[in-house]
């Protein structure tokens, strides 16, 4: 994009050119985006992606959580939701209409404090709820698609639709059903009346299960991998001797092993990739499990 199409386009928002997107992952690694667009809202950035004339292609980042982007970049548009599509509401007094860029984390509070149980477990969730909903992100046996009433997406041409949750094939940590070029902007959640101490004091005792036994103080990028059925991913990558190993300045934490961290923030994205690569063959080669990443990797080789 140009600087003259830059000045054209009818938003509210921030379009920045090349922009480096370490900042905006939790691993704090990644190159250039070739657009990063801020939205100021939904309908801003509905009328960005009618604005939005050229082939690049797309993609959403929310924490940058679950997200690894590789040192030469991405060479494309990237669309922040943090901070930018940011709306929770009550509706009635069960449901709650929250948008993408809502941190699970202020999701879980927000449910709590309003006499809502059931969510609590989306405070041990890295992310956002528009990453919650494409991966059907869970922990602590909660699993975002279980309160989902429906959702709105947005797709390149930027129409927006309301679809219904049966429309939707989810399971554990995957979702079918969702177009290549729809994004999730929204969903409506439906929980069960709760108590609203008893809800608070289980979020403080899962952050505090989580602090203890992962390495929430450095930067990673939460799970690398998906549990495989019957198995805990952690188990097996630690029964293979890998916890400590290191790529580079990419290391396998030492308090749970399904975590790769970015130690002494000294790491670049091809150490954690090429870590990524060699906990999978050595957790096949002498398990015969074959892990499943949950970590997204974009940008060019």
């Amino acid at each position: 994009m140009e600087n003259t199409l830059l000045n054209a386009l009818p938003i509210e928002g921030q379009l920045l050119l090349n922009e480096s997107l370490a900042d905006y992952t939790t691993w704090r690694v990644g190159g250039q985006a070739k657009a990063l667009f801020k939205p100021n809202g939904l309908t801003d950035l509905s009328k960005f992606l009618q604005s939005f004339n050229g082939m690049d292609s797309i993609h959403w980042l929310g924490l940058g959580s679950n997200t690894l982007i590789r040192d030469k970049g991405y060479n494309g548009t990237v669309i922040l939701t943090q901070n930018c599509l940011n709306e929770l509401a009550l509706l009635t007094e069960d449901t709650i209409r929250v948008e993408a860029g809502v941190s699970c984390a202020k999701m879980a509070r927000f449910c709590a404090r309003n006499h809502l149980s059931g969510g609590e477990f989306w405070a041990g969730i890295p992310g956002t709820m528009g990453g919650a909903l494409r991966m059907n992100a869970g922990c602590f046996n909660g699993e975002t698609w279980n309160f989902i009433k429906e959702v709105e997406t947005i797709n390149r041409e930027g129409i927006i639709r309301t679809r219904q949750s049966h429309e939707f094939n989810v399971s554990y940590r995957h979702l079918d059903g969702l177009a290549d070029d729809e994004w999730f902007v929204s969903a409506t959640c439906v929980l069960p009346k709760g108590d609203k101490e008893k809800s608070l004091k289980v979020i403080k005792e899962l952050l505090a299960r989580r602090s203890a036994t992962q390495p929430t103080g450095e930067h990673n990028c939460g799970s690398v991998f998906r549990n495989p059925p019957g198995q805990f991913a952690a188990e097996l990558i630690q029964s293979c001797g890998l916890k400590g190993y290191t790529i580079g300045g990419a290391k396998v934490s030492e308090k749970h092993a399904n975590f790769i961290i970015n130690a002494c923030g000294q790491a670049k994205a091809h150490d954690i990739e090429s870590l990524i690569t060699y906990v999978h063959q050595t957790v096949l080669e002498k398990t015969n499990h074959h892990l499943i990443k949950e970590v997204h990797i974009i940008g060019e080789q």
